[in-house]
């Protein structure tokens, strides 16, 4: 699943002051209310970062890439004097049980269905603070390597798992390879293709053996952490990916989790931003090769 501090107030009043005039006396009010209100701004700041200060939060993370995207995020927090605890899991029930006991206070490896579903088995009161990142489905070639000149009666091979096979056949429908049904969305199947004009064979396997599969195919559309684990770019070697405003995209994305009642707490909020910070932006971007991508 293989899921803030904003000081504002001088810019404004400086460039509302500067549009009153341009005399001596007004220069000197509006250069002193600016001088005022960044005081004030900077006090708010300081007192703000200093009720966060010792904070300590734990949060717990799947090592690839949810505890790699927060420690990259540490460094942002600790400017806030938030010091980042990340506990790695390498299951999905146990880090949303422990942030519903509160021995952790937040989690991150999942998407809002998985814990949507989870919470109506488990009885449990977790809560989604916002999307951070999605990885995106990819058609990768095989014996083949170009779409728009699909031969007739070729082979795709798709994960055979309810969610990530309509995924992989909206993909195809986006590239105008098969048309899809348009009430199936992400509870599509391959019995509601309406319209497959290159009579296209569909091979459904486990989502994971489909990187193992791309010399027997003449494509394969793989989920992005199993075409990374395999040695595949992303970035290079995928001929289409699932576009970040795409419903699959919107749906999946990976979400930081914490349990009812907590979500505006300033140091989950503080937390929130650190993630979605053009600083941990660049990291992703630099580090996963399109594998892992923001959707913020």
């Amino acid at each position: 699943m293989k899921k803030l501090i904003s000081a504002t107030l001088a810019a404004s009043l400086a460039l509302s002051l500067a549009a009153c005039g341009s005399s001596a006396s007004t220069d000197s009010v509006a250069a002193s209310s600016e001088s005022t209100a960044t005081s004030s701004a900077a006090a708010e700041s300081t007192a703000e970062t200093g009720e966060l200060a010792g904070t300590t939060l734990k949060v717990a993370a799947s090592p690839t890439p949810h505890a790699e995207i927060l420690n990259a995020a540490k460094d942002i927090l600790a400017e806030q004097g938030i010091d980042l605890e990340v506990i790695e899991f390498t299951e999905y029930v146990q880090p949303n049980l422990v942030t519903e006991s509160g021995e952790v206070d937040a989690n991150y490896f999942q998407h809002k269905p998985y814990l949507d579903g989870f919470n109506v088995k488990q009885g449990t009161h977790l809560v989604s603070v916002g999307p951070v990142h999605y990885e995106p489905l990819g058609i990768y070639p095989g014996k083949s390597d170009d779409l728009a000149n699909i031969a007739d009666g070729a082979t795709i091979a798709v994960p055979n798992d309810t969610t990530n096979e309509a995924r992989a056949l909206q993909l195809l429908a986006t590239q105008g390879l098969i048309t899809v049904r348009d009430d199936a969305g992400l509870t599509a199947t391959i019995n509601d293709i309406t319209e497959n004009p290159h009579n296209i064979k569909f091979e459904e396997i486990e989502a994971a053996q489909l990187p193992r599969t791309v010399q027997d195919v003449d494509f394969a559309v793989i989920n992005g952490n199993y075409a990374m684990e395999a040695g595949f770019s992303v970035g290079k070697d995928a001929l289409a990916t699932e576009d970040a405003s795409s419903e699959a995209a919107q749906t999946y994305a990976n979400v930081l989790v914490v349990k009812e009642g907590r979500e505006n707490d300033p140091a989950i909020q503080a937390l929130y931003a650190a993630l979605t910070s053009d600083k941990v932006k660049d990291y992703i971007n630099s580090t996963y090769d399109g594998a892992v991508v923001p959707i913020f």
